[in-house]
């Protein structure tokens, strides 16, 4: 249906049907990406209050929150492998079908009442997920004829819609539905939409670029069978160590522990690899020692902004009302709001720096990212209010407090995430050019991660604490009023780019 919506009034002769003036494939990208982007923030919304119900898993807040955290920070550590597949195996056409058909799998398996093969469909939703999510923008840049193609932003704009668009309708519905009917049929609904997206997107790889099936550097036979070497060596020490926790019954608490290390590692262990590639000139290396202070702020902020799903909803199940203007509503929905705002307040934000640009004072990329830690950081002072409320007199909440805190979070978000991705691709070096995006999504991964250690044994912080609270405060205080002290030192590394 979508595919058929209009005609480029300057089409070719033979009146080829486009999608709002863009090929034909970008709808069946779009809906791909708004059924997968479904799926996830389904399954965002749904798992932290199936950790800690008593129909559910009935763990602790603080086991709940490691899991959840540990969970998102594994999918967007896995784009990167996904985007090695990709380029050295299958094409990233094959990778997306198989990265959603795995995706289903996962929540197909989820949605079985068994404890036992929970965290098997974790694992393969966040596999599926990350063989998904990078190709697939990979395949939207390839239906245009190069950077300089002027359709080129508008299509990735049009991309972005379909992503809100899921990311809005999943806790409504599948929120609803796990929440009030039946938390294994929610987890199906996700399967349902995911095998939606699949379905029209096999049925439209016509429409696709045919570079889409381009493997770009495929692999030797010889690279082949050591990737299947090494890979079967560290699923056997996956398998002995995960093995070992079941038998102990450790499994729940001490499951995200190891993931969580790799977490932090990894990214650390990237950025150093590239620091140390005396192939690099010197000026791609002062672009990446810049590069680095953007990194690391980042992922001060995703630490804080993605407990939205975690600390934040947790909160809003154990102590709102949620209740407004005479109507009940389930706490899953909470995770709506990010979507709806990011959709209304991106076009005044994005016009607002073009206003600042036209006169001379639009914010450096170094200024934008200390006003996100800042606003990030007056988010969870906002946060403090309620939680010192419902501490020293019980009872619940206004569910308008979360509405202000989602609100000014989204605000925070659209100061640092679109900038966070183009000054990625402005200072990327030209050899790790490809790599660079996956690098900007370990920033996720590594304040993720950072909250799955803080929550997991033996430290165990409980997050929805006053003093907890207080603590990122200041941590994301510090960040900000920390590189925009340096914002100077931080632009001479930065070079031309401004």
């Amino acid at each position: 249906m979508a595919s058929s919506l209009t005609k480029d009034p300057s089409s070719t002769a033979g009146g080829e049907k486009t999608f709002f003036g863009h090929p034909r494939g970008l709808a069946t990208l779009f809906m791909t990406e708004m059924w997968e982007r479904y799926s996830f923030y389904g399954m965002k919304a749904l798992l932290p209050l199936y950790l800690i119900a008593p129909g559910g898993m009935h763990m602790s807040a603080t086991t709940a929150t490691a899991i959840y955290s540990v969970y998102m920070a594994m999918v967007y550590l896995l784009t990167m492998p996904g985007g090695w597949v990709a380029d050295r195996f299958w094409g990233p056409r094959k990778t997306v079908a198989v990265g959603g058909a795995v995706v289903i799998l996962g929540h197909i398996t989820l949605a079985v009442p068994n404890s036992a093969t929970f965290f098997a469909g974790l694992v393969l939703v966040a596999l599926g997920s990350g063989l998904l999510k990078a190709n697939i923008s990979t395949m939207v840049g390839h239906l245009y004829d190069g950077p300089k193609d002027p359709r080129r932003d508008g299509g990735f704009t049009l991309f972005y819609i379909g992503i809100n668009v899921g990311a809005f309708l999943a806790p409504l519905t599948i929120g609803t539905v796990g929440e009030k009917v039946n938390w294994h049929f929610g987890f199906a609904l996700a399967a349902v939409g995911m095998a939606l997206g699949l379905a029209q997107f096999m049925l439209g790889t016509r429409h696709l670029s045919p570079q889409s099936d381009v493997v770009s550097t495929p692999a030797t036979e010889r690279e082949k069978q050591s990737a299947l070497r090494k890979g079967l060596i560290w699923l056997a020490v996956a398998a002995v160590v995960y093995g070992l926790m079941a038998v102990t019954g450790n499994f729940a608490d001490w499951a995200t522990v190891p993931l969580s290390i790799a977490g932090l590692v990894i990214p650390v262990a990237v950025l150093l690899r590239m620091k140390r590639d005396k192939e690099l000139t010197s000026t791609e290396q002062s672009k990446l020692s810049g590069y680095v202070w953007f990194f690391v702020v980042a992922a001060v902020f995703w630490m804080i902004y993605d407990q939205n799903g975690s600390t934040l909803s947790i909160f809003g199940e154990n102590s709102t009302t949620n209740h407004l203007l005479g109507f009940d509503f389930p706490t899953s929905w909470y995770q709506s709001l990010n979507p709806i705002f990011i959709m209304a307040i991106a076009p005044v934000v994005a016009s607002g720096w073009l206003w600042l640009n036209k006169r001379g004072k639009e914010p450096s990329t170094a200024v934008k990212f200390a006003s996100s830690l800042v606003l990030i950081g007056i988010s969870f002072v906002v946060f403090l209010i309620p939680l010192i409320d419902t501490a020293d007199n019980g009872g619940r909440v206004s569910p308008m407090w979360l509405v202000a805190i989602y609100f000014i979070q989204t605000v925070a978000e659209l100061c640092l995430s679109p900038v966070g991705l183009s000054v990625t691709t402005k200072m990327a070096p030209a050899k790790y050019s490809s790599q660079m995006m996956g690098v900007w999504f370990l920033a996720v991964t590594a304040g993720d991660s950072l909250t799955g250690l803080l929550t997991a044994p033996p430290v165990g912080v409980d997050l929805n604490t006053t003093g907890s609270v207080v603590f990122e405060v200041v941590l994301a205080l510090i960040a900000g009023v920390g590189i925009w002290m340096y914002r100077k030192k931080v632009a001479q590394h930065m070079g031309d780019v401004h």
